[in-house]
């Protein structure tokens, strides 16, 4: 028994949006790419529904986690980049007058 075509089509398009996610991952002695064929290759032969299933929610759960690596070294880039207190103390002397300390 094969998998069905709604099955298989998810299941490609998870293997293309993970090859396409595995271009920038930071670490290339991972080897994103042979790894990510590696597994799809040794589930190509699965028959059970519920097994199927199982393992592309492993694939889900490895896109939302190399999402999440992505944004975090995104985030932490550019908080690199803008410092807080810079940006803040700049910010808020324009939007916020400072009150005179001239006597009457």
């Amino acid at each position: 028994m094969m998998a069905s075509k709604p099955t298989r089509l998810r299941a490609l398009s998870l293997y293309k949006e993970l090859h396409r996610l595995g271009r920038d991952y930071p670490d290339p002695a991972y080897n994103f790419h042979g790894k990510l064929r590696g597994l799809f290759d040794k589930n190509r032969a699965l028959e059970d529904p519920k097994e199927i299933e199982k393992a592309i929610k492993l694939g889900e759960y490895i896109r939302n986690e190399t999402l999440a690596l992505y944004k975090l070294r995104k985030y932490r880039y550019l908080k690199r980049m803008y410092p807080e207190h810079s940006f803040s103390d700049s910010f808020s002397e324009t939007l916020v007058p400072q009150p005179s300390h001239s006597s009457h």
